[in-house]
């Protein structure tokens, strides 16, 4: 029993000696990637103290992971610019789909589930046309079923609103091609911005930045229970300069840029990697792996509460006793009033960590 709920050896074991419910798995409350010791890039579900329940082998380097609201059932994305996301049964153990981007498409490692679970949602780069893409599928099918614009270019992540009827979009504004992999087209001429759409791609607002932040790509998101939305960014401007990081936007209110202490703020190096809101939602955090840091502020009035040095800090959830983190080194903690290590894994942990279900 300790060796079916501690890993899963791939699709064979799982056919095998098949695990039904998140019980049977551990009942994580997590999902995260990463590349472990014996080479394999594997998606691994993991319970409130950072110990590997279940893990499944992944074509290449993973991102992120959405998870489904009712079943035990998560989709896990490639690293931009992937073209496939894998749909998991985690109570199986097993690939139940596979989605693959359209020609012309790719996945930009995020996505989200319809309140209902019915539809699925990714955000995608139209990249002959430089232009964002959200992708709908059937969740039951995981069939296409079409797609609208994001009302940017570059949409990186998105998340589903308390209302659950709207979607806000994080257009990070970077251009990219895979003729060039990864590189940059358009620095000079960025237009990040938030959208907000109904389900149908309606767009219902939209929010920029002031036009000397413009290389300021939003790129992730985390959103409150009463809707207020916290988003992270990474500066592709002059390494000089040190803009903030982190951004609160009420919808129909001006956003709230939120920055460290100068000395904190140059530390990171211009990138925030991953965004949580606390449980009870009076505190926000970003990790920034490029400067080893993870900053924490209070949301009410935007004081910067502390800096906490971390190696290599990206993923960042929300959990029942705190914020919990993983790094690059393997390690899983608690953020309390401090940071505490409870587990350390074979493997490089990926960017982010992704809550299994809602503490709101």
């Amino acid at each position: 029993m300790t060796s079916r709920r501690r890993f899963l050896t791939g699709l064979a074991a799982a056919s095998i000696a098949p695990l039904r419910g998140w019980a049977a798995v551990g009942a994580p409350e997590f999902l995260a990637a990463g590349l472990f010791a014996d080479g394999t890039y594997r998606l691994a579900g993991l319970n409130e103290r950072g110990m590997i329940l279940f893990s499944l082998p992944l074509p290449a380097r993973g991102h992120a992971a959405a998870a489904h609201p009712h079943l035990a059932r998560a989709v896990a994305f490639a690293r931009r610019p992937g073209t496939f996301a894998l749909v998991i049964d985690c109570a199986e153990g097993r690939v139940a789909a596979q989605l693959q981007a359209p020609a012309g498409r790719h996945f930009y490692g995020h996505g989200t589930f319809s309140q209902d679970g019915s539809r699925f949602f990714t955000t995608e780069n139209n990249y002959d046309a430089a232009q964002g893409a959200i992708g709908v599928w059937d969740a039951a099918s995981f069939e296409r079923l079409g797609e609208f614009p994001s009302g940017g270019t570059g949409p990186h992540d998105m998340r589903l609103m308390p209302d659950g009827t709207t979607l806000v979009i994080a257009n990070g504004g970077i251009a990219t091609h895979p003729d060039t992999g990864r590189t940059k087209l358009n620095l000079p001429m960025m237009q990040p911005n938030l959208t907000f759409t109904d389900m149908a791609g309606q767009v219902l607002e939209q929010v920029e930045l002031p036009r000397a932040l413009h290389k300021n790509s939003i790129r992730h998101l985390a959103v409150r229970k009463d809707g207020l939305v916290g988003f992270a960014m990474q500066w592709q401007g002059s390494v000089t300069e040190h803009p903030a990081l982190l951004g609160l936007y009420r919808r129909g209110e001006a956003p709230r840029l939120i920055s460290a202490p100068v000395t904190e703020q140059s530390a990171v190096k211009g990138y925030a990697g991953s965004i949580a809101f606390s449980r009870k939602g009076d505190s926000v955090a970003i990790t920034c792996p490029r400067g080893n840091r993870l900053h924490r502020f209070d949301v009410d009035n935007g004081e910067f509460a502390a800096a906490y040095a971390l190696e290599d800090v990206c993923g960042l959830g929300t959990g029942r006793e705190g914020l919990m983190f993983t790094t690059g080194t393997g390690a899983f903690g608690i953020l309390s009033d401090a940071p505490a290590i409870t587990a350390r894994a074979d493997c490089r942990w990926d960017n982010h960590l992704i809550p299994i279900r809602s503490l709101g």
